[in-house]
């Protein structure tokens, strides 16, 4: 236990604080990229030599990003742009931007007008990503990318170091997806907030050795003897969800987050990419386009995305579904309704939460959360 203990302790310190994270590894020679929200192709600037470093934005309030963004726009974007103005960014070698949502096209052009210094190399996603046309769109796309980041590097970003690349990265997918399933058996040991700290971790390490300590946790896990509080197990579903305060409220009221749909956490590992494609571009953009199941993401089958959650409460024996509803994201509104419908034909109890980055007080979520979880437990009664 005590090997769990500091282990997952290690992860919480490195999550909490990204800024002597960063500090460390350029201490050791290496460089950094700032990765922007999501679907960029980390294993392109692995393989040019530098760690990856995402920026999902901070927490706390919205000083300088207001000069650029109304008050009304995702927060994800907003703390974003915070952060790139509060010079925590400045010693990045370069930031990688994507454009996969409204918000963030227009981030993009509001980033390169505030910090024209920092050297950006913009991503464009195709909407019809899964038809050859658009997977020749998407390799196309990486190899500018590429071309930029061997620039920025001065390297040769070879066939040989993407494909070992794409190796490290696929390890550390299974890795989290272990610790996810993992997590959700033992909550006594891996609390809500520890479990969010574990894989928000990630974004500010080299995956190699994020997959060390991942594996060494995962056995330690496996174990341990049968968990004697298992709680109320729930699926959550968002954007991201990394607040103490708000995780805190999970583990007061004995709710156990068995798997998740959040962007931050499983959305970002669940697919791996194909070593055996040939091309390992072209296997990065198949592992695009096999992407799915995503607001963000065109999908004709509306149903599809509700139906994946109902099959995640099925088999992972969970009870219900938390929607950790990002304000102001039009995408994640706008899927809201029909994913509800499949849930309740389903006859899978869900309740909805307001969140963003800025947010102390989650009072009005407790009470929300309070009132599920008691009624959760009715039902297995």
């Amino acid at each position: 236990m005590n090997e769990i203990t500091e282990l997952l302790s290690e992860m919480s310190d490195i999550a909490q604080n990204p800024d002597m994270r960063l500090a460390a590894c350029l201490a050791e020679g290496r460089k950094a990229v700032g990765v922007f929200p999501y679907y960029v192709p980390e294993e392109i600037a692995y393989a040019a030599g530098f760690v990856p470093f995402g920026i999902w934005g901070m927490q706390g309030s919205v000083r300088e990003a207001g000069r650029y963004f109304p008050a009304f726009y995702c927060t994800v974007a907003r703390m974003g742009l915070e952060l790139a103005l509060s010079g925590k960014i400045d010693k990045l070698s370069a930031v990688i931007m994507p454009s996969v949502c409204d918000t963030l096209r227009p981030f993009s052009q509001n980033f390169k007008s505030a910090r024209p210094d920092i050297p950006m190399v913009f991503l464009a996603h195709p909407q019809n990503r899964k038809e050859d046309f658009g997977i020749a769109y998407t390799v196309c796309e990486y190899r500018r990318v590429k071309a930029e980041l061997e620039g920025i590097a001065g390297v040769k970003i070879t066939d040989e170091s993407l494909a070992d690349a794409i190796c490290v990265y696929n390890e550390n997918r299974a890795a989290r997806r272990e610790f996810v399933r993992l997590a959700g058996l033992y909550p006594s040991t891996v609390s809500a907030l520890r479990r969010a700290e574990v894989l928000k971790s990630a974004y500010f390490m080299d995956k190699s050795e994020h997959t060390r300590l991942l594996l060494r946790i995962n056995a330690a896990l496996c174990a341990l003897p049968h968990d004697p509080q298992p709680g109320v197990k729930v699926v959550t579903s968002g954007i991201i969800a990394d607040n103490a305060n708000l995780l805190d409220i999970f583990d007061r009221y004995g709710i156990t987050v068995a798997a998740d749909d959040v962007a931050h956490e499983s959305r970002s590992f669940r697919v791996d990419t194909p070593i055996k494609s040939g091309d390992p571009l072209t296997a990065l953009a198949r592992q695009f386009s096999e992407q799915s199941d995503d607001p963000l993401l065109y999908e004709p089958d509306l149903d599809r995305r509700g139906r994946r959650l109902v099959d995640l409460v099925l088999n992972c024996g969970a009870r219900g579904v938390i929607f950790i509803m990002m304000q102001f994201c039009d995408p994640e509104e706008l899927d809201y309704p029909n994913i509800k419908k499949t849930l309740d034909r389903a006859s899978v109890p869900s309740v909805m939460i307001g969140y963003d980055q800025q947010m102390r007080d989650f009072g009005q979520a407790g009470t929300s959360l309070e009132a599920f979880s008691d009624m959760l437990r009715t039902r297995l009664q």
